[in-house]
Order: C-alpha cells, then sequence, then structure tokens
C-alpha cells in the first residue's frame, strides 16, 4: 500500500515537473506573441503563425467546451434549461456561467466516473466493495457541484440583498424627502451603496428608461431576486403607484419594517446556532473528550480485572 501510494505521488511530481518545464519554456513565446497582438498593421502570411497568436484558451479550450455543450443541449430534459437559467439569474450569473457551461460542467462531473474508477480499481487496494463506494460517492460529488456551487451563490446573494435592504431604503428616504423623484433617489442611491442590491436597481432604471412601466421593472426585481424583505417593499411600492399614495410616506414605513425584519433574521440565525454546533460537538469534541478524561479510568479497571 505505501509502495502504491509512492508510485502515485512520484508520477504526480513528474507530471508536474513536466508541465511546469513546458510552461516556463512557452512563457518567452507567450511575451512575443502578446507584443505581436499590440502591434498595429501587423501582417503575418503564415497561417499557422496567424493562428497561434490567438490566446491558448481560444484555440483549444473554447473549442472543446463548445463540443461538450452541444452534447448537453443534446442530453438536456426539455425544461431543465429554463429553470437552470432561473437559478443563474437568482445567483447573478456568477462567472458569466451560463446554461450550456453549467451542463456542460455537470456533464464532466458525471463523465469522471472513469477516472475514478481508474484510480481507485488500479491503484487503491481497499476490496471491489469499497472501491465501487469511494467510486460512486466521488462521481456524485462531481456530478453535484455545480448546483451546490450556484445554490450557495443564491443563498448568499439573497442574504446580502435582505441585509443591504434597511440601509438602501433609509438612503431612498433620505433622498425623496429631499425633493428628489423616485429614480433620481435611486440613481443616487446606486453610487452611494454598492451591491448585488444595487445592481439590481440600476438594472430596473435601465428598464424604466427604455420604455418600461415602474410595475413591470419592479415585478421584474422580484424575479430576479425571489427576496421576501424586497417583494414586501415592491408590493408597497405598487400598491403605492396604483392608489396615489405618497412614496416618502411608503419608503419610510418600509424602512422601518425591513429594519426589523433585519433584527429578527439576526435572532433566528442566532437561535439555529446551537443546533448546527451539535454535529461536530457529539462527533469531534465527546470523542476525544472522553479520551481524555475515561481513558486513565479505562486503563486502571483493565488492569484490576
Amino acid at each position: 500500500m505505501l509502495l502504491v501510494l509512492i508510485a502515485v505521488a512520484a508520477t504526480f511530481a513528474a507530471v508536474l515537473g513536466v508541465s511546469l518545464t513546458v510552461l516556463l519554456a512557452g512563457e518567452e513565446r507567450l511575451a512575443v506573441r502578446e507584443s505581436l497582438r499590440r502591434l498595429e498593421g501587423y501582417q503575418i502570411d503564415n497561417v499557422r503563425e496567424q493562428e497561434m497568436l490567438a490566446p491558448l484558451r481560444d484555440r483549444v479550450l473554447t473549442p472543446a467546451l463548445k463540443g461538450i455543450e452541444a452534447l448537453g443541449r443534446r442530453f438536456t430534459p426539455a425544461g431543465y434549461s429554463d429553470v437552470v437559467r432561473h437559478k443563474l439569474v437568482l445567483a447573478g450569473n456568477p462567472d458569466n456561467l451560463d446554461v450550456d457551461r453549467f451542463v456542460s460542467l455537470k456533464l464532466l462531473g458525471a463523465s469522471s466516473l472513469v477516472l475514478w474508477a481508474w484510480f481507485f480499481f488500479g491503484f487503491m487496494h481497499m476490496g471491489n466493495f469499497y472501491n465501487t463506494i469511494a467510486t460512486g460517492l466521488l462521481t456524485f460529488c462531481a456530478f453535484i457541484a455545480p448546483d451546490t456551487i450556484v445554490r450557495r451563490a443564491i443563498d448568499d446573494r439573497q442574504h446580502e440583498i435582505a441585509v443591504r435592504l434597511p440601509d438602501v431604503l433609509d438612503m431612498l428616504v433620505i433622498s425623496v424627502e429631499a425633493g428628489l423623484g423616485f429614480e433620481q433617489a435611486v440613481d443616487r442611491t446606486i453610487a452611494a451603496v454598492p451591491g448585488a442590491l444595487s445592481e439590481e436597481f440600476g438594472r430596473m432604471l435601465q428598464e424604466t428608461r427604455v420604455g418600461s412601466s415602474r410595475a413591470d421593472a419592479l415585478r421584474a426585481l422580484d424575479e430576479r431576486t425571489d427576496v421576501p424583505e424586497l417583494r414586501s417593499f415592491i408590493l408597497a411600492m405598487l400598491q403605492a403607484d396604483a392608489f396615489g399614495v405618497s412614496i416618502g410616506r411608503i419608503l419610510r414605513a418600509q424602512a422601518d419594517e425591513m429594519r426589523v425584519r433585519r433584527r429578527q433574521r439576526a435572532q433566528e440565525e442566532a437561535q439555529k446556532a446551537p443546533v448546527k454546533m451539535l454535529f461536530p460537538l457529539i462527533f469531534c469534541i465527546f470523542p476525544s473528550l472522553f479520551v481524555v478524561v475515561l481513558g486513565p479510568a479505562a486503563m486502571q479497571i483493565m488492569k484490576s480485572l
């Protein structure tokens, strides 16, 4: 077993060394190509040299990803693309991730079954049962990794929007009561308070400026965020537009309510902390504590017997 691990480590080190050598050797050539790209009017007669001026990502990775994306579209169930697209919108399109790339990542995760099977059954002699369990577990983790990352991005973004909303509403109240209109107040607030909520408000302003009504822009904002606190504010604004209520009064009432909700959210998270600490407490802290406290007593009992 030890020899197998040493062989795997040596192979990995050799591959890493060769890769670093190739990268260092190509660094000078890459610098030359970057300089040639900056020259205006530079002409190359050789087609191969023209293609080599493009980055490695455009020459190798992009065509490979396009092939995987085409294969992913063929096996994607009907309606699944719309669900993924909505999740990516809620996550704020992290790293410019689109539906095709998301499906390609899941397809690569499913294809990693071959790699894990080769590694465990070829090098890790743990028995067929344990090799099968490890292969299936790692393949499942690789397959659901994109969903987990997007879900985490959605939760973080929604939490940021819910936490920033009272501060943004305070800025809107100050701006509106100072004499600005709602759109001008939103524009001023976007410049003062950066973040995901300000980005969504900026997109809402762009939609109103290209011809959408304020009600449609607010409904689209609700669909892109799916935050209960923000939905309450949007419904209040829609009612204010429908019945002609003062926007300043609505904004002040919503700011007070959102501040109370933020306090309640913090209290809820504090009450969840003991439950979250239960698992590491039972499986990590208590065993070591029992070994230290009860270990000597157990040894004395065994000696007396």
